[in-house]
C-alpha cells in the first residue's frame, strides 16, 4: 500500500515529540543535547542557525547518524539527546523518525527555526560575503 507525504509526517509527529523553544533551551541547558539543523545549506547561509547547532541537511542525515557509515559524524550518538529543526517542522519530524529508526532513543522536534528566533533563542548568524 502506498503512502503520501502528509501520512509520513503524521506518523513522524506521532513518533517524535514536538517541543517548544523554551523546552529546547531547558533541555540544552540541562543535558548534552545536540541540536541539528536539517535545512538545506542556502537556507542556513541566509538566516544563520541555532547557536551551536550542527548543520546536517536532511539528505545526509542517515549517513552522518549511522555509526556503521563511512560518513558517520562522531558528534552523533544514539545515547545522546537530539533536538531537530527546519523551516516549518516537516523535515525535522521526518528526520526525527529516521533517527528513531536508527536507534536514537531521545529525539525531539523543535519545529521551525523562526519559532526559536521569535522566542529569543541565540543564533549563530552567517558571515557576510566578502568578510
Amino acid at each position: 500500500m502506498s503512502t503520501n507525504v502528509k501520512q509520513m509526517i503524521e506518523a513522524a509527529n506521532a513518533a517524535v515529540p514536538r517541543i517548544s523553544a523554551a523546552q529546547a533551551q531547558a533541555l540544552i541547558a540541562s543535558s548534552n543535547a545536540l541540536v541539528i539543523d536539517v535545512r538545506d545549506a542556502p537556507e542556513v547561509e541566509k538566516s544563520g542557525k541555532v547557536s551551536g547547532a550542527l548543520h546536517i541537511s536532511r539528505g545526509m542525515l542517515e549517513f552522518r547518524a549511522d555509526p556503521a557509515s563511512p560518513y558517520h559524524d562522531k558528534t552523533l550518538s544514539p545515547q545522546r539527546p537530539v533536538i531537530l529543526y527546519c523551516a516549518s517542522g516537516g523535515r525535522s519530524a521526518l528526520s526525527g523518525k529516521t533517527l528513531k529508526d536508527l536507534g536514537y532513543a531521545e529525539v525531539y522536534n523543535l519545529g521551525a527555526f523562526k519559532d526559536w528566533v521569535e522566542n529569543g533563542g541565540a543564533v549563530d548568524h552567517p558571515i557576510e560575503p566578502g568578510m
